[in-house]
């Protein structure tokens, strides 16, 4: 990453690469949706990349209608952290980003939620349902579950703590999607799989039993018994990929964040889905697919500090 590159260290050029990321057919009025019909209006009194809609007559910048919205921190800065993030394997923490964009704590703890938002796939929902094209015909999707949560032996009271349950699933040499569920039973991880997971598809899952009666109803269901210390059986049924997912993650909610609350471990999880999910491109086409996901994502810092104190 070359961090001489002036969309880091000039609002201005910032600001073009958004416009061109954003706007590859020109601009586009976020009140009527016309493209190509606006002008770019010039003068002092004028801020830098307004323009005005010659449909509606309102007007608008690249910022509006995402979570940059009505930021007073300039777009280099924004376009800098998103790389950051896009390009930290284990995430960054926000004190990190504080010192290196030159922030307060605060503004970058916010900063970091808009970009994880902006980073979220929609489908990370478990109330929405998937598109059904996760997995298919002649494909594996790898299910899992784990825990988020400290440990007794860190905590004054030696009490164990209350631990987040966290599903992921992982097409072989695909995506994964990533899910935070209230508890782990079949019941709910049936809602999750069939909504996601294309009905043709092969799971494969460990021998719990909250997998066997939802695995009848794919193309074939496969496991490994874990409990008896079988983690491969022939080249076919293994769970490692989902395994492997859970490592990384791990590893950057205890090295890196070291706390996660409940009301933001989906931006987390779409944080870490994100990366997973774009580890065949450079870290500056990451980036700028992360930008690509501002739109239509705004996040204030009221709505999003009351989450993480409710």
């Amino acid at each position: 990453m070359d961090f001489t590159n002036p969309i880091f260290t000039d609002a201005d050029k910032a600001r073009e690469h958004l416009e061109v990321l954003r706007w590859p057919s020109g601009p586009i009025c976020p009140r009527c949706g016309v493209v190509g019909n606006s002008k770019k209006l010039e003068g002092r009194s004028t801020r830098a990349g307004v323009y005005k809609c010659r449909d509606c007559r309102k007007p608008f910048s690249v910022t509006v209608d995402t979570v940059f919205e009505r930021s007073k921190i300039p777009l280099n800065k924004w376009v800098l952290a998103t790389h950051l993030l896009a390009s930290s394997k284990k995430g960054m923490s926000a004190h990190q980003l504080h010192r290196m964009l030159g922030v307060t704590y605060k503004t970058a703890w916010f900063m970091a939620h808009r970009i994880r938002e902006a980073m979220r796939d929609n489908n990370n929902d478990t109330d929405i349902v998937g598109s059904g094209g996760f997995g298919g015909q002649n494909k594996v999707v790898e299910a899992d579950e784990t825990y988020v949560g400290g440990k007794a032996k860190n905590r004054a009271s030696k009490s164990p703590p209350k631990k987040e349950a966290v599903v992921a699933l992982v097409e072989r040499q695909g995506k994964v999607r990533s899910f935070h569920v209230a508890n782990v039973t079949a019941k709910t991880l049936r809602s999750t799989l069939v909504t996601q997971i294309d009905r043709s598809s092969y799971l494969m899952t460990d021998e719990s039993r909250v997998y066997t009666k939802t695995g009848r109803e794919f193309q074939g269901h496969g496991t490994v018994n874990h409990s008896i210390d079988e983690y491969v059986r022939g080249d076919f049924w293994y769970t490692n990929t989902v395994e492997n997912y859970f490592s990384i993650f791990k590893r950057g909610v205890n090295g890196v964040y070291h706390h996660v609350s409940p009301a933001h471990l989906k931006r987390y999880l779409g944080e870490f889905d994100f990366r997973y999910n774009t580890r065949d491109v450079s870290d500056f086409e990451r980036a700028d697919e992360a930008l690509k996901g501002i739109n239509g994502k705004r996040l204030t810092y009221r709505r999003t500090n009351e989450a993480a104190h409710a």
